[in-house]
Order: C-alpha cells, then structure tokens, then sequence
C-alpha cells in the first residue's frame, strides 16, 4: 500500500536536492513608501527590486481613495458569481473602460491574468470546432494551460521566431480555423514579440490573433493601452487580454475584443461562469488607476528614465544582463544554488529584496535574477543596487562579465 506521507516527502526533498526549494520571504510593503518594505522576520526596511506593481499604483492616492469609498458604500465581497450575484456597476465600468482603453467593442474581467488566458483559450476550441492553436515556446503557464486544456491541435514555434511560426503554418490546412497565441513582452527575458511580422502572417493564412499583454498594459501606448497599440497594430489584434496586477497596482485580469467574441466567452468559460467576481472595492481601485494612467505620461516618462539608468550603470559596471529593449533586467546566472545564494545574500547583507527565479518559472540552466526599475527607484538605490550585485557575485564566484546566452 502507498504511504501518502512519504510520497509528498521524496517530491519535496528531490526539490532541495535540485536547488529549487523556495522559502517566501515575509515582508510588509507600506503605502506611501514605495518601492521599500519591511522586512517580517527582523523589521529591518528594505528596498525592493523585483516586483511587478511596474508604476506603484498600488499606493497611489487617487487608487486608495477609491478602494476606501468603495469599500464603504458596497462593502468587500462581490456575493458570488455575475451569473447568481448580479452585475455591480462598478464591473460594468471598469469593462466599458478597458474596452474604451483598447478601442475594443468589448471586455470582460475575470479574477486573474491566469484565469483570463486559462479559461479563454480553452473554450475557443469549444466555440470554434477543429481549431489550431500556434503557440510561441515562450507563453506563459496560463497560456499552456488554456491550449492544453483545450485538447485542441497546437503547434509550439520557437521563441519570437516567425520564420518558424510561417513554416509551422504552412502544415496547416488554409480552410482550417487556428490562432496565433503570443506575447507582447515576455516576462524572463524582457524580448518583444514582432507583432508587425505575426499579423502578416495572420492575414496570410487566415488565423486569429491572441496577445498577452499583461506586462505592457499601463507601460507602452497610448494611455497605455499597451505595447501592440505603441506598434500601431490594436486594431489588428482579435483578442486583448492583460491583467490589472502589475502597471495597475491591483488584481484581475481581462480580455478586450468585439462584441461577438466576447460574448461567445462569456456564455462559455467555465472561469468566468463559476468564479466568484471581482469585489467592487478591487473593481474601482482598478477603474482609478486604468483613468489615471490613460491621462497622465509622468509614471511612464519616469520609469523609462530610470530603466536606462539601470541598464547604463549595469554597463558601466560590466554587470551582463540578458539584452532587451524592455523594462525587465535579467541577469542570468544560470546554477539554482548560486542563484538562490546570491538572492539571500543580498537580502541579508544588503537589505536588497531580489528574489530567485528557478525551473519551472525558467528552464534549468537558465536560472536568474530578474531587475525591475520603478519610477521610485533613485539614484543612490540603483548605485546601491549595483555595488551589492558586483560585491555578491565575487563572493559567490559567480561570472557576472561573461558574455550573455
């Protein structure tokens, strides 16, 4: 007979064995002192420089004041599913907003940037008999979950390469119906998808086209209405889907697209029919954010300054970091121990919080450190940064000049 216990003990000890184990750091971050928190175990204040609230919009008044009045007026649940509960006006809003926001006809939020891509694709083969999914090695977990989920056809192109992608395409009959799902910037390494190229490609062989744009919402466009919008290609794109965790200092996710597609998702997905809805107190919070950054650029001309700040003083210093023309920095070390060493150190020696990413978030060999500017982060942080990193590094042995994979 099995022992359950000793099973569950194995799985996690090969995973210490391995270097992958993570303990998650406790920390408390304050409103109105970003990008520093404390730190939980000793309530030592330090600087963070890993986190994907890009703008700080977290703590932004306008964002705060929201959430308070909400939370006064609706209370903090939404009491269930949109289906059962009922459609708070605050949700309305904020679609109407996000569709505005990507000159859509239509969005439609769910509970996070997972569910919206998991629980999307995964019904688009329900909706759309005898669909292919194209699929950039790349995507996201959420993404491979939704086309697995799908038991639809896939095809995997190799990383931003459309060379690849059109070789792939030509298997495939023209008649037949198939999606191109990508990313605008891809998290772990910081590259830019080439939607130009990919839309082409679209129109050539008669496929929709499915953008994740969870990490250039609020960043890049008009308004921020995200990287395809800066590239001039919205409009070309089908679906939009992005997320209100990162630039929008909340949580949620979304997908933007005519009035059919929409509809047709919301009639269908499983997590979006079954899951409790945003609070309105998460919806508003949202909403301010979304209007503020549509109207103001500062938060957007400032992190772009201190990104280059960051890359040039990385520069000057001989730091390598994995080459990109976006505002994620990974330094790329490439051993899960040191890696994970070098992020302790730095916490403990430094009261520098930049935590590890091992496998499975990136494919063993590849392990990093992965950098995040803020407009928050000042001149002496960013020279602070720099000194930890070089002096972590030579006591870890750890070759910090050498030339990028």
């Amino acid at each position: 007979m099995p022992n359950y216990n000793n099973i569950f003990i194995t799985h996690v000890n090969q995973i210490q064995q391995e270097g992958r184990y993570r303990e998650f750091i406790a920390l408390n971050r304050l409103a109105g002192n970003f990008p520093k928190a404390l730190n939980h175990v000793n309530n030592d204040e330090i600087v963070v420089w890993c986190i994907n609230d890009y703008l700080g919009m977290s703590q932004h008044q306008d964002v705060l004041d929201s959430a308070a009045t909400a939370l006064s007026k609706y209370g903090v649940g939404s009491g269930g599913t949109r289906n059962i509960g009922g459609n708070n006006d605050t949700i309305v809003e904020l679609e109407n907003e996000l569709a505005e926001l990507h000159g859509k006809e239509s969005a439609l939020v769910f509970t996070s940037g997972y569910v919206a891509n998991d629980t999307t694709l995964s019904s688009l083969s329900k909706i759309i008999p005898g669909l292919t999914f194209f699929s950039d090695e790349a995507n996201h977990a959420s993404i491979i979950a939704g086309i697995c989920n799908s038991r639809a056809d896939k095809y995997i192109y190799r990383h931003v390469d459309t060379l690849h992608l059109e070789e792939l395409l030509q298997k495939v009959d023209i008649n037949k119906p198939k999606i191109i799902v990508f990313e605008s910037a891809y998290s772990m390494d910081g590259l830019f998808s080439p939607i130009a190229e990919i839309c082409r490609l679209a129109k050539k062989y008669n496929a929709l086209t499915f953008i994740d744009e969870v990490h250039t919402v609020g960043l890049y466009g008009n308004g921020g209405a995200g990287f395809a919008d800066m590239q001039g290609y919205a409009t070309e794109i089908d679906i939009i889907q992005g997320t209100l965790a990162k630039a929008y200092g909340a949580i949620g996710g979304y997908i933007a697209a005519n009035h059919t597609i929409i509809d047709a998702i919301r009639l269908t997905a499983p997590g979006f029919i079954f899951t409790t809805s945003l609070p309105p107190i998460i919806a508003r919070a949202a909403l301010a954010s979304i209007r503020h950054l549509r109207n103001s650029d500062i938060e957007r001309k400032t992190h772009q300054m201190v990104i280059a700040k960051v890359k040039n003083m990385f520069k000057n210093a001989k730091i390598n970091y994995f080459k990109n023309d976006s505002h994620i920095i990974p330094i790329i070390i490439g051993d899960p121990i040191k890696t994970r060493q070098a992020s302790e150190m730095l916490l403990k020696n430094y009261g520098i919080y930049v935590q590890h990413v091992n496998f499975p978030t990136v494919p063993r060999g590849t392990e990093r450190l992965r950098i995040i500017p803020t407009p928050n982060h000042t001149d002496k942080m960013i020279q602070e940064l720099t000194d930890a990193l070089i002096a972590v590094f030579n006591a870890l042995d750890i070759e910090y000049q050498k030339q990028a994979a």
